[in-house]
C-alpha cells in the first residue's frame, strides 16, 4: 500500500521492499499482523514505510518515544544505519538521545533558534578542573593572575580531594590547561588531575534564562 502511495513502480516494489525489511530488521515478523508486534518493531514498520521511497532526508518526531530501554537500544542502532544514506533529521525533548545520535544540534526556545552547532561546540566549555592531593599556599592568588582566567570556585571532588573550577574568559578561547600545568609544575604542587570540563546538553539550556519550551 505504501509503495503504491509513493507511486513507486510495480516492478520495483519488491526490491524496495526488500530492501526497507532488510534495513530495518523485520525478515522474521514479515507475516505477524502489526497489531501483534511490539512496539519497538511497530516503530520499525513505520521507519521501514518512511524509507521506502529512498528519501534523501528523513524527518523522525519522538523516534523512541514510549519505548523500553532494550527498543531504545535498537531504535538507536537503526538510526544510525539510516544515517549512513540519508540525512536524518529528529525532534526531541529528552537531551540523552541528541547526544547518543546527533553530529550537530539545533535548539529552539520560544520559537527562536538559539542555537546551532556540532554537539562538540556546544559542549566545549572555557573552564578547567584542577584536583590536588592538598592546597598550597597561595594557590588560589597565582591561579586568579593566569592570563585568560576569569574567576575561579572551590569544591570537592568526588574522592574528596581540594578542587578548583577555573572558569575561562569565554568559550573557544584559549585552553588554560597548558599554563595551569607549568604553573602546578613551577610550583611543586600534588596534581591529582587536569582537564577541560566538558558540559552536558542540559547544562548548555539550564545556563540560558527564562527557558520554557526546548524542541532539539
Amino acid at each position: 500500500m505504501i509503495a503504491d502511495l509513493r507511486e513507486i513502480p510495480r516492478q520495483e516494489q519488491p526490491a524496495r521492499i526488500a530492501e526497507a525489511v532488510a534495513a530495518t530488521g523485520l525478515a522474521r515478523h514479515l507475516t505477524r499482523p502489526i497489531g501483534q508486534l511490539s512496539k519497538g518493531y511497530r516503530q520499525r514498520v513505520g521507519l521501514a514505510q518512511a524509507i521506502l521511497h529512498r528519501p534523501r532526508l528523513l524527518i523522525l518526531d519522538e523516534p523512541t518515544l514510549g519505548l523500553d530501554p532494550t527498543q531504545i537500544v535498537e531504535v538507536r542502532r537503526l538510526i544510525r544505519r539510516l544515517a549512513e544514506h540519508s540525512t536524518v533529521l529528529f525532534s526531541t525533548h529528552i537531551l540523552s538521545e541528541v547526544e547518543a545520535l546527533c553530529d550537530r544540534a539545533i535548539i529552539l526556545m520560544n520559537g527562536q533558534v538559539r542555537a546551532d552547532a556540532r554537539l562538540s561546540e556546544l559542549a566545549a566549555s572555557p573552564d578547567v578542573i584542577l584536583v590536588l592531593e592538598a592546597v598550597p599556599a597561595g594557590a588560589e592568588g597565582l591561579l586568579r593572575n593566569l592570563p585568560g582566567v576569569a574567576g575561579l570556585a572551590r569544591f570537592r571532588s568526588s574522592d574528596g580531594h581540594p578542587a578548583f573550577r577555573i572558569r575561562g574568559v569565554e568559550a573557544g578561547g584559549p585552553d588554560l590547561c597548558p599554563a595551569i600545568y607549568q604553573l602546578a609544575r613551577r610550583e611543586n604542587w600534588p596534581l591529582r588531575e587536569l582537564r577541560r570540563d566538558v558540559r552536558t546538553l542540559e547544562a548548555v539550556l539550564i545556563n540560558w534564562p527564562r527557558q520554557r519550551e526546548v524542541s532539539v
